[in-house]
C-alpha cells in the first residue's frame, strides 16, 4: 500500500482527534450555568479554557484507543473505513507525534489551573485503563464511560472554583450510564458480539434493563436536583422526559443510538429540545 499524500494525512489526522465528539465535553460547561456564573466574563473564559483542554484530553484518548485497536478495527465492518489508522490514511508515526503533542498541551495546562488539570489527568488515567483493561470487563466498561462524564463536570466546577453539586454528579452518572448502555445495545444488535469483545458477555435484553434503570435514575435525580436548587427549574423536567423518550424512539424506531453524538447532531426534535432546555435553565437562573 502506498503512503498517503500530505493532504490525505492531514484530513486523516483531523478525523483521528474526532472533533465531532467534542460535543460530549459540553458537560464541562454545566457548572457555569447551574452555579449562575454565566454572567461573569472571567468565569466564562475559565469554563471555555477547561472545555478546550478537555477536548485535547478526549482527543488524546481517541488517538491512544485507535493505536491500540488498529488490527481489530481493520476487521470491523465499519471502523475499517471510518478510523484513519485502520483505513491507512494516517501512518502510525504522525499519530504518535500528535498524541505526544496533546499530552504536551495538557502539561502546559497545569500552570493555568492545577485543580482543573487534576480532574483532566484523572480522566486520562481512566481512559488509559479503559483502553487496555476496563473496556473488556462487563459493567465496568459502562461505569468507566459514565465516570468520564462525571469528571467533565467536576473539571468545570474546579475551573470556576465552585463546589460540585452531589445531585448534579449522580444525575450525570445515570444519564451517561443510559447513553453508554444504549450504545452497547446498538453495537450488539447491529454488528453482533464479534465487533467488540465485551459484547459477548451481554445480551440485548440485559442492556435494555440497564438502560431503563439508568434513565429512570437520571430523571428522578434530576428532578430532585432542580427542585432543591431552584423551583423555577421544574419547568425543564418535561423537556428532559421528552428528550429521553425521543432518544429512545431514535434508537428503536430509527435504528440510531450507536453514536449518541450523531443522534444529537442529526435529530432535529432532540436538538431543539436541548436548546429549549438550556434556554429555560439560563432564564430561570438569571432571575
Amino acid at each position: 500500500m502506498s503512503a498517503p499524500s500530505n493532504t490525505t494525512q492531514l484530513v486523516g489526522l483531523l478525523k483521528l482527534v474526532r472533533p465531532k465528539q467534542w460535543i460530549k465535553n459540553a458537560f464541562v460547561l454545566a457548572p457555569l450555568i447551574f452555579a449562575r456564573e454565566f454572567t461573569d466574563s472571567r468565569s466564562i473564559t475559565n469554563a471555555l479554557i477547561a472545555f478546550a483542554l478537555f477536548c485535547v484530553a478526549s482527543s488524546a484518548g481517541y488517538i491512544l484507543n485507535d493505536l491500540r485497536d488498529i488490527d481489530r478495527d481493520r476487521s470491523h465492518p465499519s471502523k475499517r473505513y471510518a478510523r484513519p489508522l485502520a483505513a491507512g490514511t494516517v501512518q502510525v508515526r504522525p499519530a504518535v507525534a500528535l498524541l505526544i503533542a496533546c499530552y504536551g498541551v495538557l502539561v502546559v495546562g497545569w500552570f493555568w489551573s492545577p485543580p482543573t488539570m487534576m480532574a483532566i489527568f484523572a480522566y486520562l488515567a481512566l481512559n488509559v485503563t479503559y483502553t487496555y483493561v476496563l473496556k473488556h470487563q462487563p459493567v465496568l466498561d459502562l461505569f468507566s464511560i459514565a465516570i468520564g462524564f462525571v469528571l467533565r463536570i467536576y473539571a468545570g466546577a474546579q475551573a470556576l472554583s465552585v463546589p460540585l453539586s452531589s445531585w448534579m454528579a449522580i444525575t450525570t452518572l445515570c444519564l451517561a450510564l443510559y447513553l453508554a448502555a444504549i450504545k452497547r445495545r446498538q453495537e450488539l444488535a447491529s454488528h453482533g458480539a464479534e465487533s467488540r469483545e465485551v459484547l459477548r458477555m451481554y445480551s440485548v435484553a440485559l442492556i435494555d434493563r440497564y438502560a431503563e434503570m439508568s434513565a429512570t435514575g437520571a430523571l428522578i435525580f434530576y428532578s430532585l436536583f432542580v427542585m432543591s436548587a431552584n423551583a423555577r427549574l421544574v419547568w425543564t423536567i418535561p423537556f428532559v422526559i421528552f428528550g429521553l423518550y425521543r432518544y429512545w424512539y431514535v434508537v428503536e424506531g430509527l435504528d440510531g443510538g450507536e453514536s449518541p453524538t450523531d443522534v444529537v447532531l442529526t435529530d432535529l426534535p432532540l436538538a431543539v429540545t436541548i436548546v429549549i432546555w438550556i434556554g429555560i435553565c439560563v432564564a430561570a437562573l438569571s432571575q
